[in-house]
């Protein structure tokens, strides 16, 4: 289980339509049902460590009813296996783990002369979690068409049963909003603003981690910027997005993407993408130096079992990362289409910016390939 990495399911159910890279959010029915089949390919490499690696199948269904409903739902397997940080990437070995994950969502939409209501439920299990998730969104269209509002709630419940059995029985409750505006600025741009809060309490601990106590309670914040341009003449569009975070522990981050959609002939697309992220640690995180002769690197004045905050989770520390990726799509007719897409990502705590980073921190990288098809029907 990976306590930093698990998205919260009822957040995601809430951003999915507003938060996917270069998507406005459809407030009509679709005229035609899809089907599409996804296969993900991720690998972490850092010098001489074999780190994790995922495989993961994903099948999604699209399905219009009776011209006034939509149902959507998909189901994804992860397979992952390697090695996981023991206590900092930088400094120690990394214990050996394998797992396996299934998910699934579904959301039933109607759709309204002036917007769209939403419900959706979604799951994800793992050999020591578990996740169940409700969500409910509804959107408002002006007169003219020409802006949406999307509000929304949703709530998630997961269990926490670590197979070490530091602790049992443990759980954790996200209550979740979402607001956002979608606006028609002129025939080729389009903005989208989205505000979304998540309020937690329960455990939040890395139980495979010594010396990792953090606090019962988080509280999130993520405002999201949107904006979109056609260039008709050159037969593309650009994507550009800035996102800032904000939490109860201490981090910030602020998140800066770029996407060039251009067309080519013979139906086929190719989009190139870089990303820019930059992170505040958590105010408990500490960089950890580790020493062979005394042991683990525990952080000073640590005392076993003591209630004090911390954590040596190199995702809690301050850093910087860049993605570079591209994605080759052809429309092969009416009713398929095939995609593929490549990311390189690279992290290192010297790419922190407006402060230091954690000094400690390795760099890392990994890299993802996805493909996959789509078939309309």
């Amino acid at each position: 289980m990976d306590q930093q990495k698990q998205p919260s399911l009822g957040q995601a159910l809430l951003a999915a339509a507003m938060l996917l890279p270069g998507v406005v959010h459809a407030e009509t029915a679709p005229e035609r049902g899809a089907i599409s089949v996804k296969y993900l390919q991720y690998k972490e490499d850092q010098a001489g460590m074999d780190r994790i690696r995922v495989h993961a199948p994903a099948v999604s269904v699209l399905a219009p009813i009776a011209g006034e409903w939509s149902l959507a739902a998909s189901v994804t397997t992860d397979e992952v296996s390697g090695a996981s940080p023991r206590y900092h990437t930088a400094v120690s070995g990394a214990s050996r783990m394998s797992d396996l994950r299934k998910a699934g969502d579904v959301a039933v939409t109607r759709y309204l002369p002036q917007g769209s209501i939403s419900v959706g439920a979604a799951f994800s299990t793992e050999h020591d979690y578990r996740s169940r998730a409700l969500s409910l969104q509804g959107s408002l269209l002006s007169e003219d068409k020409n802006t949406t509002w999307t509000f929304g709630v949703g709530g998630s419940d997961d269990a926490i049963n670590p197979t070490n059995r530091i602790v049992t029985n443990e759980s954790r409750q996200t209550i979740n909003v979402l607001a956002g505006i979608t606006q028609v600025l002129t025939p080729v741009d389009i903005a989208q603003l989205t505000y979304t809060h998540s309020a937690g309490h329960g455990y939040y601990s890395d139980p495979y981690k010594l010396a990792d106590n953090r606090p019962r309670t988080r509280d999130q914040n993520t405002l999201l910027l949107q904006w979109n341009h056609r260039f008709i003449n050159a037969d593309a569009s650009s994507r550009l997005s800035y996102r800032y975070y904000r939490d109860s522990f201490g981090i910030s981050a602020n998140t800066v993407s770029a996407e060039w959609v251009q067309s080519l002939s013979g139906g086929w697309t190719i989009t190139p993408a870089l990303r820019g992220y930059s992170q505040r640690a958590a105010n408990f995180y500490f960089d950890p130096v580790y020493d062979a002769r005394i042991g683990p690197p525990f952080p000073p004045g640590y005392v076993f079992g003591g209630s004090a905050l911390t954590s040596a989770d190199q995702r809690l520390s301050g850093f910087g990362a860049i993605t570079a990726g591209l994605k080759i799509a052809r429309q092969i007719n009416q009713d398929w289409s095939v995609d593929m897409k490549l990311e390189r990502y690279e992290q290192r705590g010297s790419w922190r910016l407006f402060g230091s980073g954690s000094p400690g921190l390795a760099p890392l990288r990994a890299t993802s390939l996805q493909v996959g098809f789509t078939r309309l029907w």
